[in-house]
């Protein structure tokens, strides 16, 4: 149960980067009137999400064989490495589409939501990690 609860978390992650970057992309371009919105929720948006989902399983698979996950020694999931990753992106993007005032305000020249962002992708990772894969430490501390 555990796993596939994994396996929806990272799918919808990977989901929402997919829509908000390429929605963003569109926003700054000349094709801005792609994303319309609707109770300000782009349609463009909710387009690439639903897109995203039924792709995100193809894309931690076609990551997988470009790690080479398969062929190593330690096999540490790869995605208690890259969930972090995705968990920055979901988040960098949610905020660029939905809440662009909150980009201006800055800490040290830097952006403060990159800040926020990288640090809630931290701890995200670190809960994740304790949940998903708590029993697997457990054993081999006992070893």
């Amino acid at each position: 149960m555990k796993l596939q609860i994994s396996k929806w978390l990272q799918n919808l992650g990977i989901a929402c980067s997919i829509a908000s970057l390429f929605t963003l992309f569109f926003r700054l371009s000349d094709f801005a009137w792609i994303t319309k919105s609707v109770y300000h929720i782009p349609v463009f948006f909710v387009i690439l999400f639903l897109l995203g989902l039924v792709i995100a399983a193809d894309v931690r698979k076609i990551f997988k064989k470009i790690f080479l996950y398969e062929k190593r020694k330690v096999k540490r999931p790869i995605w208690q490495v890259g969930i972090g990753f995705i968990f920055f992106l979901a988040q960098i993007g949610t905020v660029m589409v939905f809440n662009t005032e909150l980009t201006h305000p800055q800490l040290g020249g830097m952006p403060l939501f990159l800040v926020f962002a990288f640090m809630n992708a931290f701890i995200l990772t670190v809960i994740y990690e304790e949940i998903f894969y708590r029993k697997e430490k457990t054993n081999k501390a006992s070893e």
